[in-house]
């Protein structure tokens, strides 16, 4: 049993997250283009019909502004929780629209997705952790604080893709406005390079295969400084960088007993240097 995981995109120019069981998947977000996500998909070898859900995240652009389009076409159900409903716009799609709890499990293209609420400006953000089986993958990103909740999902996942948005030097130095870093780094914007690699280093489960560290700021920070920063501290963990300009490689997420280094579209052995892929 496994799950195919992959970034369309991630960035403050666009989010999107695959995860699919090879015949169906799903999107969490879905901050691209129409036509860029058909590319990005194409360029993957996927077929936009085996998208079977959307989820929401919450209602910034970044994570929306090619939900209406994709939608309008393809007819995906999107599941948005009612608050974050009427701060995004979505009433020409409405009929599309599912709401769901936070901590209930929904089924959907043979695996369960769970929201839980995280810290971020927004009216109501969440996480999601999508399983099949005993086989868990997180997508956490837009995340203020490392808070009890996400460190409670992040030790049961095989994989993850875990913000690492900003180096607190740069940012601190930097020519953002005072009254924006402070959004950035005031315990409802965004983790940090550091809070990041401690949330890995104290709470990452042994069985983690894979960790796409995602949303990496164009002005305070760079995947140079993301790399050095998560092989000083290494483990038998795949650590990628996902890209703000084009999707990852599709990865293959398998219990221990499989092979949970196989690429879905190579079967060779990763070498050293391919440990840690940049995007």
């Amino acid at each position: 049993m496994s799950l195919s995981i992959a970034s369309l995109n991630s960035g403050s120019n666009g989010n999107c997250y695959y995860i699919g069981n090879g015949e169906e998947a799903i999107f969490v977000d879905a901050g691209l283009s129409c036509k860029e996500t058909e590319l990005r998909m194409k360029r993957l070898g996927l077929s936009m019909d085996c998208i079977k859900a959307i989820f929401i995240s919450h209602e910034h652009s970044d994570h929306i502004s090619g939900v209406n389009q994709l939608v309008s076409k393809y007819q995906i159900p999107v599941y948005v929780s009612q608050s974050t409903l009427k701060e995004a716009g979505f009433w020409k799609i409405r009929k599309y629209t599912i709401d769901f709890t936070a901590q209930q499990p929904i089924p959907i293209a043979g695996m369960h997705v769970t929201a839980f609420q995280k810290k971020h400006d927004a009216c109501d953000p969440h996480s999601f952790v999508v399983s099949r089986g005993k086989l868990n993958i997180g997508v956490f990103t837009d995340i203020g604080v490392p808070c009890d909740q996400l460190i409670h999902y992040f030790k049961q996942c095989h994989a993850a893709f875990l913000e690492s948005n900003y180096d607190e030097e740069m940012l601190d130095k930097g020519r953002y406005p005072f009254f924006l870093k402070n959004r950035i780094r005031g315990g409802n914007g965004h983790l940090s390079n550091r809070q990041a690699m401690d949330l890995y280093v104290n709470h990452r489960p042994a069985f983690m295969t894979h960790l796409l560290l995602s949303h990496l700021s164009k002005e305070n920070n760079s995947p140079e400084l993301v790399e050095s920063l998560f092989t000083s501290h290494p483990s038998d963990t795949r650590v990628i960088i996902a890209s703000r300009h084009k999707e990852s490689e599709i990865y293959e997420i398998a219990a221990a007993k499989e092979n949970p280094f196989r690429l879905l579209l190579s079967r060779t052995k990763p070498t050293k240097k391919q440990q840690l892929s940049l995007f």
